[in-house]
């Protein structure tokens, strides 16, 4: 009994309460506009056993081929919200989240408070993709392929045979298997340049492990880099494994050649570093930076490609400060272990602190007891956190302040004359809650409308010169969009044939006055 009381020592606590700490960040309203479409999709697929592979859901784009590179996803969401709503979603949001951190977790150095203090501020920096959406499970095997190639590097165990396999799975849940091949090019490109600076200035040495100092870091020879060249191309080859075939080999650069994404879509575009919520990626920065320069440490080519190539991808667009925190996190507490342990040895040499007590000393079960009352404490504290925001009351309020709630529920009731003009923002929504009565005019599937009907989208959102001619070329009768944007304004003036049905804070609903019900 007294074994297992003072087994929850101060470190073990330190961990636990760590990651019951992550879990709670974690878990918060699950649902943001584009989760909804997944949903109807995943609920369509279930439903009529095939996957979806052309559009069903729009006027604009109705029959044509759709390439569904999530329906994996869409399927487990789906059933998630079937079965349990809000928070199915959420649990499963905040898991992911924590698996992803613990994979992180063991590749880093360090003791257990240094190591957590990095983890919560690689978390704040990534909590900016931390949604019930596709793209969560690509942060999640993002950390994944990372921890394979830690365990290959830094440890020499070879489990380099897993990722082909981890490719054929990620492929058919989210088109973000591209950061994969992203992760596996830095880390090749970081090699090769580890192994060319040791052939430069030690001719002769077989690289393995750089001589002359503990903390350098193992440097994969050419032969391990061929391997992992091999295991590449053989993870490409597994991008065949899903009902969109060798389309997926170009899909991702089909994506990002859109220009309205950096244009339009919040997600594509470069951060505003002014909002709290998007400077922990500065901090994070900026702390690798200075940990690199105090360190005296060599820095890996590995570690310098990954984290300077995700940086720059964090840059050019927010989504991807997810993935920069799972690579930075174990680079920064590398660096940082050894400056803290050089002034930990000089604090103690002057006097300023006690000599370290001896590793393994169980805690006296009086302070024992204190650490179990204090992970109660912190259980039910995360417990009531993160019960709060996936109650069905929470979110659906949510909804009421934030979607188009209200407009949908008079919209059902009065069924005016489709097709519609919707908010792109609402686009998902509409999907989940109207379709197959209305069809939308566009929403989050950029890859599908493609530059030249987001630009008419765009045409008609800010009431440009010939916006009613858009609206007339698809038959549009009835606009839901938001209260006071440009087509709000511009259509209250009158004068265009179309009328005020409905208004509240949130949204708005014009239609054609011949078609007024």
């Amino acid at each position: 009994m007294r074994r297992a009381l003072t087994w929850l020592d101060t470190r073990w606590l330190a961990l636990a309460v760590l990651f019951i700490a992550v879990f709670a960040m974690a878990a918060r309203a699950p649902a943001d506009t584009d989760t909804w479409w997944h949903l109807q999709a995943g609920r369509v697929t279930l439903e009529s056993g095939h996957i979806l592979q052309t559009d069903v859901f729009s006027h604009t784009r109705q029959g044509r081929p759709w390439v569904n590179h999530s329906w994996l996803s869409q399927v487990i969401l789906y059933f998630l919200f079937h079965h349990f709503r809000y928070f199915g979603l959420g649990l499963f949001q905040a898991l992911v989240v924590t698996l992803a951190f613990a994979f992180v977790y063991v590749q880093m150095e360090g003791d257990v408070f240094t190591r957590a203090f990095i983890v919560v501020l690689a978390a704040a920096t990534s909590a900016v993709v931390w949604i019930a959406r596709p793209q969560l499970l690509s942060f999640l095997l993002t950390a994944v392929l990372c921890y394979l190639l830690y365990l290959y590097k830094w440890r020499g165990v070879n489990r380099l045979w897993l990722i082909p396999p981890l490719f054929a799975l990620w492929v058919n849940l989210h088109a973000g298997y591209a950061l994969g091949f992203i992760v596996l090019v830095g880390f090749v490109a970081g090699e090769v340049l580890n192994n060319l600076l040791v052939w430069v200035s030690l001719p002769g040495y077989e690289p393995g492990h750089e001589p002359g100092c503990e903390d350098e870091d193992p440097i994969v020879p050419w032969r391990g880099v061929g391997l992992v060249v091999l295991v590449s191309l053989l993870s490409f080859l597994c991008l065949l494994f899903n009902p969109n075939t060798t389309r997926m080999w170009v899909y991702y650069l089909d994506t990002v050649s859109i220009g309205t994404l950096q244009d339009f879509i919040q997600e594509w575009r470069s951060p505003d570093f002014h909002p709290l919520y998007t400077q922990p990626f500065i901090w994070l920065l900026l702390a690798t930076l200075a940990a690199l320069g105090f360190s005296g440490r060599r820095v890996d080519g590995s570690d310098l490609a990954l984290v300077a190539g995700f940086a720059y991808a964090s840059l050019l667009a927010g989504r991807n400060m997810g993935p920069f925190a799972l690579v930075a996190a174990p680079v920064l507490s590398r660096h940082v272990r050894p400056t803290i342990e050089r002034w930990l040895r000089a604090a103690r040499a002057r006097g300023w602190l006690r000599p370290l007590r001896r590793a393994g000393r169980p805690p006296s079960a009086g302070l024992a007891l204190v650490n179990w009352l204090l992970l109660a404490l912190v259980l039910v504290a995360a417990g009531v956190k993160a019960y709060l925001p996936l109650r069905a009351e929470f979110n659906v309020d949510n909804e009421r302040r934030t979607l188009p709630l209200e407009a949908v529920e008079w919209v059902q009731e009065h069924r005016p004359a489709g097709p519609m003009f919707n908010s792109y923002n609402w686009g998902g929504y509409l999907i989940w809650r109207l379709w197959p009565d209305y069809l939308v005019f566009v929403d989050g599937r950029t890859d599908l409308y493609g530059d030249e009907l987001l630009g008419q989208y765009l045409q008609v959102r800010f009431a440009r010169p010939g916006f009613q001619q858009v609206l007339d070329e698809y038959g549009v009768n009835f606009v839901l969009t938001e209260a006071g944007g440009f087509t709000d304004n511009f259509l209250a003036l009158g004068g265009d044939g179309w009328t005020l049905a409905y208004s509240d804070d949130v949204a708005v609903i014009y239609v054609r006055e011949n078609n007024e019900q």
